[in-house]
């Protein structure tokens, strides 16, 4: 059976990545990070979902971005909140941290190239992606050709590194029901920006606001647990936002 690296934070569209890599006939080799993230009850989050979801190993790793700041979620900067979706939608936010996918994905190529795998699942969106200009599928494509030169098993013709994005074209509506369809249960995830300490979520950052959002569009409710239960009007849906033209 072909090895999968699946990069998994706990969230909606991570779970929705691993549940797909699985359908598709790959074992799954789940990786989280535990980054100096505020929302680091995410973690525990990923160890459900690895478990639930049969990962045939999950590693969780460390390293400290709190060292470097420059975001809402690994400094002392407030989180944003009751955002209008078309708000949501613009620009990129200050939640945005700084190379984030790209040292992600330098961990899942470092432990495919050990595993012999050539094939690594991200669950990026660049739909409801609220403006990370490391979601985007140029982005993907010039990591790719990128990691093609960067390994002794690329150099050698071992490895032809595939980067997944299932979900990139998807709205959140759509990946929740894909990932009902196989099976993940949306209840051991969360994707809070800003929970409680007891894993609620706040209901109000924009993740909960994209997450509600989609779940309302799918017709289904939202398993999780919110401090509040204020809910976005599913008529509210932004447009894609437009790219940056340079430079998550």
């Amino acid at each position: 059976m072909a090895k999968a690296v699946v990069l998994l934070s706990g969230g909606l569209d991570s779970a929705t990545a691993l549940a797909i890599a699985r359908t598709e006939g790959y074992a799954t080799y789940a990786l989280t990070l535990r980054y100096g993230q505020r929302h680091a009850i995410e973690v525990e989050a990923a160890r459900r979902v690895a478990r639930s979801l049969g990962a045939a190993r999950h590693v969780v790793t460390d390293l400290d971005l709190r060292a470097f700041g420059g975001s809402a979620l690994t400094a002392d900067i407030p989180v944003p909140k009751d955002r209008p979706l078309p708000e949501i939608a613009e620009g990129i936010p200050i939640t945005y941290v700084p190379a984030r996918n790209t040292i992600f994905l330098s961990f899942a190529l470092a432990w495919a190239e050990v595993l012999g795998a050539q094939d690594v699942f991200i669950g990026v969106n660049a739909l409801d992606y609220s403006g990370y200009p490391d979601c985007r599928p140029e982005y993907l494509e010039a990591y790719q050709r990128m990691a093609d030169l960067a390994t002794k098993a690329g150099v050698e013709g071992r490895q032809r590194l595939a980067i997944h994005a299932p979900l990139l074209r998807l709205t959140k509506k759509e990946i929740i029901r894909r990932g009902l369809q196989l099976g993940v249960d949306y209840s051991l995830t969360i994707s809070c920006y800003d929970p409680g300490l007891d894993g609620e979520a706040c209901g109000r950052c924009d993740a909960c606001q994209l997450r509600l959002r989609g779940f309302v569009e799918a017709g289904v409710p939202d398993p999780a647990r919110y401090a509040t239960a204020a809910a976005p009007a599913a008529s509210a849906a932004p447009a894609a936002p437009a790219a940056p033209a340079a430079r998550p």
